[in-house]
């Protein structure tokens, strides 16, 4: 489905999306505490990619989401492989990043940019089915209502897909090394936040569905959409 010229905006928000991703995946190894509860540090940024990913599937449809979805994986694959291969890399000798040694400059890079296997494969995981249930309630409720009532729309797709990635994340990740208790508690921390962030920015939603379908001439409704995720 090639980019025509009723999509000339598509491709930034592509970028803004993608770049939303790799950004959060880089920043959530640090952890913080807001208002008494513990949260990676991409509790700022990611839900920017599930409002990006209710807009575009708003105005283009579900076929431009999916394509959407898929390119910000493979980003972020991207942006783990290339992390992984600079790590594999020999340090210069001199190279110490400040922390007076090569080895503290090299512990230091893994410590804060390397993956392991297991969080790795959760966090991916978790954003592809996250955001794929999004755009699908999205899509699907826009048929229900008639293109009426969109903050309805944008916060069920939230409420079901945030909550299912961070379900889908925190067990994946986690479970059998944080009690079942805490893994419950940080699962609906950050199901919390995630959706009362989505929530409070749902008039900035309706500025930019609505902006791109007048600049656009489009708002699409997904009537003979094949829904599978694979479907290329």
């Amino acid at each position: 489905m090639p980019t025509s010229e009723t999509h000339r905006y598509y491709p930034l928000l592509v970028g803004i999306f993608a770049a939303v991703l790799v950004v959060s995946n880089i920043i959530a190894v640090k952890l913080v505490q807001i208002f008494g509860l513990v949260l990676p540090a991409a509790v700022v940024l990611f839900p920017v990619a599930y409002i990006l990913g209710d807009v575009v599937t708003e105005v283009y449809g579900y076929a431009y989401a999916r394509r959407m979805i898929w390119t910000g994986f493979g980003a972020n694959l991207l942006a783990v492989v290339a992390i992984w291969l600079g790590g594999l890399l020999p340090p210069a000798p001199f190279w110490d990043a400040g922390l007076g040694s090569v080895e503290a400059a090299q512990h230091a890079y893994q410590a804060i940019l390397g993956f392991t296997p297991r969080l790795l494969a959760a966090s991916f995981a978790a954003y592809l089915v996250g955001e794929f249930l999004n755009a699908y309630i999205m899509a699907k409720l826009k048929l229900r209502t008639q293109g009426r009532w969109l903050w309805l729309r944008t916060i069920t797709s939230t409420i079901v897909g945030e909550g299912v990635d961070a379900a889908t994340f925190m067990t994946l990740a986690f479970y059998g090394v944080i009690p079942t208790g805490g893994l419950l508690q940080a699962v609906l921390s950050q199901w919390g936040v995630k959706v009362a962030y989505e929530t409070l920015a749902t008039p900035l939603t309706y500025w930019v569905a609505n902006a791109l379908k007048r600049a656009e001439g489009l708002d699409a409704f997904d009537e003979h959409t094949d829904f599978s995720p694979l479907a290329f």
